[in-house]
Parts: C-alpha cells; sequence; structure tokens
C-alpha cells in the first residue's frame, strides 16, 4: 500500500507539472504582439537593424572607448607581441612570454621567441597517452558513464593552463623558435587535431572492446590473466600512440634531442650555442620556478572563497601537477598582482576575452556595449550568474604586464599582452579597466611571496577535487 500511495503521489505530481505548462495560445500572442509598441523610436531602431546584421557594432559606447588611455604608472620590462595564428595554445604563448624578457637578457638580444611548435609537439602526444590510460583504467565501466563520456567525446585539445606548460618545459624542456619554426599545422591545428582525434577515439573504441573481450573468454581472474590483459592493452596503446607520433611527426617536424642555435647580440656578435632542450630550459626558469613557489589564484563566486580546488584529471602528462588553485575575493588577488607587477614580474592570466571588449581599440571595459538601450531589454546578470548559466567562463590566457592607480594608489585599469599580433588591440596590447577585472578575470599564476597572510594559510588546505566536467573548466 506504501509503495502504491507514492506511486500515486507522484502520479499527481507529474500530472499537476504537465498540467501548468502554458502552450502558446491566442491570448498569449496577443500579449506579445501587444507589448511590441511601434513607436517612432522603436521603429527608427527596426530599420537600423534589419538592415545590418553587425548588433555589436551598433551598441558601441564610443565615450566608453574613448575614455581609457594606454598609459601605466606600473609597468613589466617586456618586448615584443608574439601570435598564435589559428590555434588554441595561448596558455603555451603565455606561459613562454614571462620567460622570454629573461632569455633577451641572459642572451643580450634585442628579440627572441621561443618554439611554441616544439612544445605543442610534447603537448599532443602526452595528452594522447593521457587519454589512452584513463580510457583504459575506466574500461569496466558502461560506455555511458559520464567520466567515460567526458573522455570518448574529445580525447586531445591545444588548449591548457600554465600546470601543462610546466609539465611539458620540465621534462622536455624548450628551444628557440629557429631551432623547430611553426609550421602549417602547428598555426593552423583543427585538421591535424581532427584526425588524431578521429584515430584516438578508434582507440578508445579497441581498448573497451579488447577488455570486454578478454575478460569475457576468462572465467576466473587470476594473476596471470591480469598480466596478459595489461599487456594486451599496452600494447593496443602503444600502437595508437604511434600513428599520434607520426601524424605529428608529419605535420609539425620531429623534435631535436640536442641543437645547435647561432644567434647575434645586441653587438653585432655572432653566438653559438650548443645544449640540449632540458638544459637550455634550466638555463632560463628561475630556480624557484615550480607549483610549489607559484600557485594559481582565481576568483570564483560560484564557491567558497580561501579554498584549495583540485580539477581531476587536467593535466597533460601521467606525473604531471594537476590544475590547483586558491579561491580568492577580488581583492586579494589584485593586491597581490599589484605588489608582482611593481617588482617587475609579469603573471600568466586567463579571462572572458570576447565579453564587453574592442579588441580593435585595445580596450575591455564592463560597460563597452549597451544592448539594453538599443533593444530595450534587460541583460543584467552578476559574475555568479553568468558563470553558472554558462554564459560566461575562462576562454583566453595573455599576461598581465601592467597596471595604473589613482592618487591612493587602488587600480584603475590593467594592460594585457596579448599573442594575435602586432596588428591586434593597441600594438598587440588589451587595455582592461579594474571594474572588468571584477566581472571577467578568472587565474591568474603568481609567486605565493605576493599574497596575504590569509590568503597562504588558505594555500595550505587539503584540496577539494572537482571533476573534469565541472563547469568551470
Amino acid at each position: 500500500m506504501r509503495l502504491r500511495g507514492l506511486f500515486s503521489i507522484l502520479c499527481a505530481i507529474g500530472a499537476v507539472s504537465t498540467a501548468s505548462a502554458q502552450n502558446l495560445g491566442e491570448q498569449e500572442l496577443q500579449q506579445l504582439k501587444g507589448s511590441f509598441v511601434k513607436d517612432a523610436q522603436t521603429v527608427a531602431v527596426q530599420n537600423v537593424l534589419m538592415s545590418d546584421k553587425n548588433i555589436k557594432n551598433k551598441t558601441l559606447n564610443k565615450s566608453a572607448v574613448n575614455s581609457v588611455d594606454h598609459f601605466f604608472k606600473y609597468r613589466v620590462d617586456v618586448k615584443g607581441i608574439t601570435d598564435q595564428q589559428s590555434s588554441g595554445r595561448c596558455w603555451m604563448f603565455t606561459s613562454m612570454n614571462a620567460l622570454r624578457p629573461i632569455a633577451m637578457e641572459k642572451y643580450n638580444v634585442g628579440r627572441f621567441d621561443f618554439s611554441h611548435n616544439y612544445s605543442f609537439f610534447w603537448d599532443m602526444l602526452e595528452k594522447a597517452n593521457l587519454y589512452l590510460e584513463n580510457i583504459i583504467r575506466t574500461a569496466d565501466k558502461d560506455i555511458n558513464d559520464q567520466e567515460v563520456v567526458w573522455y570518448l567525446s574529445s580525447p586531445v585539445g591545444d588548449g591548457g593552463v600554465w600546470n601543462l606548460f610546466y609539465n611539458i618545459g620540465e621534462k622536455y624542456g624548450v628551444v628557440p623558435k629557429e631551432v623547430m619554426p611553426e609550421t602549417e599545422h602547428s598555426n593552423n591545428t583543427s585538421q591535424m587535431r581532427g584526425v588524431i582525434n578521429r584515430r584516438l577515439k578508434k582507440a578508445g573504441w579497441d581498448l573497451r572492446q579488447l577488455y570486454a573481450d578478454k575478460t569475457a573468454s576468462v572465467k576466473k581472474a587470476t594473476k596471470k590473466s591480469q598480466e596478459e590483459l595489461a599487456a594486451a592493452m599496452k600494447e593496443a596503446k602503444m600502437d595508437a600512440l604511434e600513428d599520434v607520433y607520426r601524424v605529428l611527426a608529419l605535420c609539425l617536424g620531429e623534435p631535436p634531442v640536442e641543437f645547435t642555435w647561432k644567434y647575434k647580440n645586441t653587438k653585432g656578435e655572432v653566438v653559438e650555442v650548443k645544449t640540449t632542450p632540458k638544459e637550455f630550459y634550466k638555463s632560463l626558469v628561475p630556480d624557484d620556478y615550480n607549483p610549489q613557489t607559484y600557485i594559481m589564484i582565481m576568483n570564483d563566486p560560484t564557491r567558497e572563497y580561501y579554498k584549495v580546488y583540485d580539477i581531476q584529471n587536467y593535466r597533460n602528462t601521467i606525473e604531471g601537477v594537476n590544475w590547483v588553485y586558491l579561491n580568492l575575493p577580488n581583492e586579494d588577488i589584485k593586491e597581490a598582482a599589484l605588489k608582482s607587477i611593481k617588482a617587475n614580474e609579469p603573471l600568466y592570466a586567463s579571462c572572458d576575452v570576447g565579453k564587453e571588449s574592442d579588441t580593435k581599440a585595445g580596450v575591455l571595459d564592463d560597460n563597452l556595449y549597451d544592448y539594453e538601450s538599443l533593444l530595450g531589454i534587460d541583460l543584467k546578470m552578476d559574475k555568479k550568474a553568468r558563470i553558472l548559466t554558462r554564459y560566461s567562463g575562462s576562454a583566453h590566457a595573455m599576461l598581465i604586464v601592467a597596471c595604473d592607480t589613482d592618487e591612493n594608489d587602488k587600480p584603475v585599469k590593467w594592460e594585457f599582452e596579448n599573442s594575435w599580433g602586432a596588428a591586434s588591440g593597441h600594438n598587440g596590447y588589451l587595455t582592461f579597466t579594474d571594474k572588468w577585472f571584477d566581472e571577467y578575470m578568472f587565474r591568474i599564476v603568481i609567486n605565493k611571496k605576493y599574497l596575504n597572510e590569509k590568503a597562504l594559510e588558505a594555500a595550505k588546505q587539503t584540496p577539494v577535487l572537482l571533476p573534469a566536467w565541472d563547469y568551470m573548466w
């Protein structure tokens, strides 16, 4: 009787829910039509929009753009603008851009850049291996399991964050741009990634089938049968990785094991350096360049501040460090960021660059576009609502290199060094207001010494583990 009563209640709830759902009837349609009043102003706006598809341009607040200059009280010593082309390697460019001034000073050169192609090769190969290992680890789960679906849906991509660069740098080092120059496929990654992902999806299917076949054929699991299964899975994985390596080598070239780099210094002298990628990397990064000294801090108002979070499986190498961040209020983040800028240390940062931004003028401001006045609608949401509705999230990494402050030394605007070439923005840079920082800045990598005591104490906590498919990633 209890089950029957519960079933009746659930049916009643379902019936009420269905009954309360309203279709668009004549009354509702008349209400909607009546709400659109064709006064003179509405007709004028309608005429403009019906003859021009670009709504965004019609909402640009020119006074907001013109009110932002590109002069800064505090600025890091940086020189030169890089260009990631049609690739998602902003995280890699930004990480390397932070190290470029060190290389320029060490080798006494006016211009320098790293080979992003070299690091990209190893990043893609390592991500492929991580994907295949995750497929093997979850082979006993249903193919519709959320974790399995997450891995199968997109095996590898060219996006990432700072810890991925750290993992690759520590394991494979770096080389100058001239040693392994960019290719068409490193600059335009989509087709090569498409082929690799197709091969990896096939491998994912094959590995799961192999696991199912092997376990079905063995009535009782023994140590020997487990070892045979592991060996068969590894062999299948390596077959797939050989294909991935082949595609990468054909499209990007093979990375050097050692190299000779010739360059001309500012004195006009030709200098020759013979070394290995790992030795070159170690010669440039500071002794304390590691996750124990540098920490990723984040402003995520959907979660508790002064807590540490760990993104499950967000790395590129099996043995590498995961993406771990400390969630802080913007006030703490900006206080620490300003200290870093004053100390001549640029900051890896990621943000929602597409929101409230005029990249042509190089200005980002939270009041840059007024869709509401033009269209007569309400679009207001706070940062928390924008995140949870998936309207806003971190989309692009850049280097924070400057800050301007008022008479009380409080920030009023900041500057990004971008990686979209010198023709983009203001000579390759983007100026963003302090209010835009509050609304659309998400992550910063910073030396722990610039954090206040409360943040430093919070950083000691055991991280809260978040799933790889969490809405912020």
